[in-house]
């Protein structure tokens, strides 16, 4: 029995009408070197059965304190029915990429049932070419992306032959306290919650300088290196550059539906950019998204002067924690320079400001997240977030959307037998962080992109993934110049796993 953290509770709070706080992957398959030829819903009911221990964010459901007069808590569901969160589909023909996504984004758009552990898979057959797709969701506060990972990780084999898999030493299930202890922790810590918001505000002002809002305030330096002082922790830390966040189509409430697009870009051509530069991979993933973006709002004559700000996850789960369900993440937030019009200088400035980001986040590693759910009493947060969330989004948005980059294996991996030709994720949105999510997984040579989006804000989903493509292309022109004269010899051309 464990309870959620301030933070896991916040993503539980974060949901309303128009926001579904999970996180979710589309796996492509080629079912070819299954058994049968094909993936069945009863094999893949059979190894969750199997491999279920392996995966302890899947057998967890809440139990929450009446009245919600605290954080709810996790407990194991003796009763669990795995068969119950799987389900089947087919697409109608032609079963291409954009009926899967459109499929995807439906399926996306609808909460979890808080009733019963939080996860639910989706087998899809129909998509052309005999490929078959899944699509797997688990809500954001049983996992972050390197548990999510870790967790898909678990189903996963490195041959179309299962591995063997020992079967769960015998323990008995935790439990939670019951109502009188669930009631007796919500007074006890009610009593102390001053004293503990407290110190959580006197520990988020030394990071006050990059906390979105925050950061734009006059003084906002100048008060958290004196709280760094105080603390003891007065080291030379790099000076990041404004976080000012300018107005954007993606900035304001959103809607409850959801669009989706999908694709690859060949990781190979990502790094021969990332040497010929002196960048890493996760820079130029960061310059094609400022590229992408900024060509999205040139189409609408919307593209702001200053940079947009982009809020990046970043994984501290520890090796200790590596079985702990719940979330291991920090933020950093850092400017996409698509005020440059130049792709060479966009790449450069890019990978400055990420040194910098990074310098800085290494020299004081930001709490602030956490530390900023836990301000307020748990049947506060409750019911205050969604409208703090929604008014905020309106008077003064904190980011403009948020940017994810999840290291993944470079080897093939199997599912019931059938190849993972590819994996897309697929993160929340919320009125707080914007109406477009990026996020891309490097797995087997590619980096997968999912990108989300409400269509209140982006409706035409697909013209990123387009222009992440041709931002891609632009770039290795630069690496790779045309010669003005002679014969040239043709590059080969780059395989795209689609979409």
């Amino acid at each position: 029995m464990r309870q959620l953290t301030a933070l896991d509770a916040q993503f539980l709070h974060a949901e309303s009408a128009t926001t579904a706080a999970h996180v979710a992957g589309l796996a492509i398959l080629d079912p070819g070197c299954a058994p049968g030829g094909t993936v069945t819903r009863e094999a893949l009911v059979e190894l969750l059965r199997e491999r279920l221990h392996l995966a302890p964010a899947l057998r967890l459901r809440l139990a929450t304190v009446p009245f919600g007069l605290d954080r709810p808590y996790w407990v194991e569901d003796t009763g669990l029915d795995v068969a119950a969160h799987v389900h089947e589909t087919t697409l109608p023909a032609p079963g291409d990429e954009a009926r899967l996504a459109g499929e995807i984004a439906r399926i996306h758009e609808r909460r979890l049932d808080r009733s019963r552990p939080l996860w639910e898979m989706h087998l899809i057959r129909g998509l052309n070419g005999g490929r078959v797709a899944l699509y797997a969701k688990v809500h954001h506060c049983a996992i972050d992306g390197v548990s999510g990972a870790e967790t898909l990780a678990a189903l996963l084999d490195l041959t179309p032959e299962p591995r063997p898999v020992e079967p769960p030493a015998p323990e008995p299930p935790p439990t939670a306290p019951g109502l009188a202890g669930m009631l007796a922790g919500a007074v006890s810590r009610s009593v102390t919650h001053p004293v503990s918001a407290l110190r959580s505000l006197a520990r988020m002002a030394a990071d006050l300088d990059v906390i979105p809002v925050a950061a734009a305030l006059p003084g906002a330096r100048t008060v958290a290196a004196a709280a760094r002082v105080l603390s003891g922790k007065d080291r030379p830390l790099p000076e990041l550059p404004s976080l000012s966040v300018p107005r954007t189509p993606f900035n304001g409430p959103i809607g409850a539906e959801r669009r989706f697009s999908y694709g690859s870009i060949p990781l190979a051509d990502v790094k021969r950019v990332a040497r010929a530069f002196e960048a890493s991979v996760n820079d130029v993933v960061m310059a094609l998204c400022a590229s992408a973006l900024r060509a999205w709002l040139r189409e609408r004559e919307a593209l702001p002067e200053r940079p947009l700000i982009a809020a990046v996850p970043v994984a501290v789960r520890t090796a200790s924690a590596r079985d702990v369900v719940g979330n291991q993440i920090s933020v950093m937030v850092a400017p996409l320079p698509t005020d440059l019009g130049c792709p060479r200088e966009r790449l450069r400035v890019t990978a400055r400001t990420m040194r910098t980001a990074k310098r800085r986040f290494a020299g004081s590693p930001a709490t602030w997240l956490g530390e900023l759910s836990s301000v307020l009493p748990p049947a506060v947060t409750a019911l205050a977030t969604p409208v703090v969330f929604r008014l905020a989004s309106i008077v003064m948005p904190p980011v403009n959307l948020i940017v994810s980059n999840v290291p993944g294996p470079q080897f093939p991996l199997y599912l019931c037998g059938a190849r993972v030709l590819a994996y897309h994720p697929m993160s929340v949105l919320t009125d707080l962080s914007g109406g477009v999510n990026i996020t891309c997984f490097s797995y087997d040579g590619s980096l997968d992109f999912g990108i989300l989006s409400c269509p209140n804000r982006v409706a035409d989903v697909w013209r990123l993934m387009g222009h992440l493509r041709e931002a891609m292309d632009e770039l290795l022109e630069l690496v790779e110049p045309v010669r003005p004269a002679g014969p040239v010899a043709a590059r080969p051309p780059r395989e795209m796993i689609p979409a």
